[in-house]
């Protein structure tokens, strides 16, 4: 990595011709993508609210081919966007307008699973799904299970930190990756973290790991596996109100139960999901929780037991176990289908992602429910209730300016309670550039000048995925001024790309 670098300032005409002609002399010419009918796929990612269209789309199909890309975009100050499978619900994909797209889909192969260690390596292009399908023959699976996993990409989980319905349990991605290989804006090989518990020196891989593509492009991932589990039953609890079910949240933690995977779903996510995959939810609900137990059949059973008490108490109005594989799929079913079910009653929606302390959700539940009422949109709640991962649904119209409008001041406000209350702007989909605002309310100026500090540290070009993240000085100032602190601010200068 370059000690010394020269600031530079990327020109306001890049040669991208210049660039097609360095790619063409190491890249099959089916990987370079310039005409607008090849690039339009690829100017945003699940967050269609922002859009831009990418000069360059390059697909590289092997780790040399990645560090060619990003040496001669290094070498004609050209900034790149790597980028997945585009499942990402933060713009964090969304291409730079005087930039290239770095997509690592080609990068697709298992390279090995080895049963004994518990470990799988992959490229970065591998579908999340897919590592648990190869490695089920060794009676093993990856754990974190986002909602996307059937499309989404490991290379994608690493950028974003994604979780899943399972993530109480066995943790986000950072608690289930051991090593990553890393190609860095100068075209070196970086391998953070090992294979053993531990490795020597500062944790690099934690940093890297929801660092959004600015730091580096991944080639190759570790991934720890768990066996599966012998049993594994849901039960679904009914209840009157969204207090009383975020108490039940709050009661079964306190109890000293860690279930599998603990989900809420408010009334308005119920109506919406049910007629969509027919799970047998509870339409006369407020709210339904969906927990789930795993392991032996007898710690299972005595766990389900626990679970239901905990529920009674609370004062569940229906309790339902699952009696078979097949039902508990189904019951998740409905749940993993929130987002596709919201497409078919409202033309567009907004899918936010905030995290809170588990005994606001009441509270948070009960603004979202009086900020319908001032912004005029639908919003339903299904989100991760056992680490207070919220994810609210906002509905609108894209077809009309003042509902695009209002759904992003919308979830603006939706972000900024969840800080009020002790939480983050984020749990799993990243900030990319849907919540750079919200960045500055939640982080002091000296904070954001430690995160600019680490990008410095590996990307001193500002090269990688720019403009996303980590908020400028000024618009943390104007933003104060228009929607937080109703006043100026006075920011320290912060490092600029």
């Amino acid at each position: 990595m370059n000690q010394n670098p020269i600031p530079r300032v990327p020109p306001q005409t890049p040669d991208f011709q210049g660039l097609i002609a360095r790619l063409k002399a190491v890249l099959p010419a089916h990987c370079i993508l310039s005409r607008i009918e090849d690039t339009r796929p690829y100017e945003c990612d699940g967050l269609s609210l922002y859009r831009c269209l990418p000069a360059l789309v390059v697909l590289p199909e092997n780790e040399q081919q990645v560090i060619a890309v990003m040496q001669a975009c290094k070498a004609l100050d050209i900034p790149i966007v790597a980028r997945g499978a585009g499942t990402g619900l933060s713009g964090g994909a969304m291409p730079h307008a005087q930039g290239v797209v770095l997509g690592l889909s080609k990068l697709n192969r298992i390279i090995g699973i080895d049963p004994e260690s518990a470990t799988a390596v992959v490229q970065p292009g591998v579908r999340n799904l897919a590592i648990s399908e190869a490695a089920a023959a060794h009676g093993l699976y990856y754990a974190p299970d986002p909602s996307s996993q059937i499309a989404c990409s490991i290379g994608g989980n690493v950028a974003e930190n994604s979780g899943g319905v399972h993530c109480l349990k066995y943790g986000l991605t950072v608690h289930n990756v051991l090593r990553v290989r890393v190609v860095t804006i100068d075209g070196n090989v970086l391998e953070l973290g090992a294979e053993a518990p531990d490795a020597p020196g500062l944790d690099l891989l934690a940093v890297f790991i929801g660092s959004e593509g600015m730091l580096g492009v991944v080639t190759e991932v570790t991934v720890k596996l768990i066996p599966r589990p012998a049993c594994a039953r849901v039960v679904m609890a009914s209840f009157a109100s969204v207090e009383a079910a975020g108490q039940a949240v709050t009661n079964i933690i306190a109890a000293g139960i860690i279930p599998a995977g603990l989900e809420m779903m408010d009334k308005r996510a119920i109506h919406m999901v049910e007629p969509f995959v027919c799970a047998g939810y509870d339409l006369e609900a407020a709210a339904i929780l969906l927990c789930e137990s795993d392991g032996t059949q007898d710690e299972v059973d005595d766990e389900i037991e626990r679970m239901e008490a905990v529920f009674r108490g609370a004062g569940a109005t229906r309790l339902q176990v699952s009696a078979s594989e097949a039902e508990r799929l189904k019951f998740w079913a409905g749940r993993k289908n929130a987002f596709p079910a919201a497409g078919r009653i409202s033309p567009d929606y907004y899918c936010m992602d905030g995290t809170i302390p588990r005994r606001h959700l009441a509270r948070v539940l009960g603004a979202i429910e009086q900020m319908e009422d001032e912004y005029g949109l639908r919003c339903a709640n299904v989100f991760h209730a056992g680490d207070g991962n919220l994810h609210p649904l906002i509905m609108f119209d894209s077809n009309k300016p003042a509902e695009v409008e209002r759904a992003e001041k919308f979830g603006a406000s939706i972000l900024e309670l969840c800080v009020q209350v002790g939480g983050t702007v984020t749990g799993e989909h990243g900030v990319g550039i849907e919540k750079i605002n919200q960045m500055c309310v939640q982080f002091k100026p000296e904070e954001l000048g430690a995160f600019a500090a680490v990008k410095a540290a590996f990307d001193p070009y500002g090269l990688l995925n720019p403009e996303k993240v980590i908020p400028t000085l000024a618009r943390c100032a104007e933003y104060g001024k228009m929607h937080v602190h109703g006043g100026d601010i006075s920011f320290p200068e912060l490092p600029r790309f």
